[in-house]
């Protein structure tokens, strides 16, 4: 490459970085700016009641909060559009090559009943895959973000690397007081040493992330808003988020997908893909 074409790509670069910049500082704050509006309409009966849709719940929140984060993120780049799962509408035909992709409310039960366990998130995908992220906890204040190649954060620090956690030594998470179901299997068959009851799908992928637990898997439907933020903060951290087959979220075609695997050890993810894979066959 000559001289003058290193000059032209380094500008492009430092253009690319400063406006990458601009996105995550953006979405960081519509994330924090909708989670307080979240916090306030708890008091109101009426954004919190509900009815349970094909194993969800829906309440008003949802599309309360659908309406203030799109209108923030059009706000910061009105050239990128927002697809959210409480607008029908943008889930319709092919999907563009960069684009919003938000979880308004991940874990409304858990917001509608009174619980902690709930998170507004964000994030940008970018050529079929999560390129920034951001996700708040309202009820304790916990902010996570991450950045494609340039690691992510929890509660204002960077985090490190995820240590490996061999088989029989990690804390297994789910949504319910004890273990039930696959979860249940995992603890048993895999020797986890302990158990974090924990809400929302991204909630307890952010703890693998900032190492409060090491596993997660369920067997249940989940969608690409369910984990492409919190997917790029364990992919910053060296975790491990695939389907429950082992293959890769991959951002094009249908939204949902059959369970996930959620490790914070790459190898024990895997493990349990090929354990799930012959599960069948031998019964457990």
């Amino acid at each position: 490459m000559s001289e003058r074409n290193q000059r032209l790509a380094a500008a492009d670069g430092r253009r690319s970085s400063s406006r990458s910049n601009a996105l995550l500082t953006g979405m960081v704050q519509a994330v924090v700016e909708v989670g307080a509006l979240l916090r306030t309409w708890r008091g109101d009966a009426q954004a919190t009641r509900g009815v349970w849709e094909e194993g969800q719940f829906k309440a008003e929140a949802d599309a309360r909060a659908h309406d203030a984060l799109g209108r923030r993120l059009r706000g910061i780049a009105a050239d990128i559009p927002v697809l959210s799962e409480e607008d029908p509408d943008s889930l319709r035909g092919d999907r563009p090559a960069r684009y919003w992709l938000i979880d308004p409310i991940d874990g409304t039960a858990s917001y509608a009943h009174g619980y902690p366990g709930y998170v507004t998130q964000a994030a940008l995908v970018d050529d079929g895959r999560p390129l920034l992220a951001a996700i708040y906890a309202p009820e304790d204040g916990a902010l996570y973000t991450a950045a494609r190649g340039r690691g992510a954060a929890a509660r204002g620090r960077s985090l490190p690397r995820i240590p490996g956690i061999a088989p029989g030594a990690g804390v297994l998470t789910d949504n319910t007081p004890a273990p039930h179901g696959i979860a249940r299997d995992i603890y048993e068959h895999f020797g986890c040493t302990a158990y974090l009851e924990c809400g929302s799908i991204s909630l307890k992928l952010c703890r693998i992330a900032e190492g409060a637990a090491h596993l997660f898997v369920k067997d249940v439907p989940v969608r690409d808003w369910d984990v492409a933020a919190p997917q790029l903060l364990l992919e910053e951290t060296g975790g491990y988020l695939r389907r429950l087959d082992g293959t890769p979220f991959g951002y094009g075609g249908g939204f949902e997908h059959v369970g996930l695997i959620g490790a914070a050890d790459p190898a024990v993810g895997g493990d349990i893909a090929r354990w799930y894979a012959t599960r069948g066959a031998t019964g457990r």
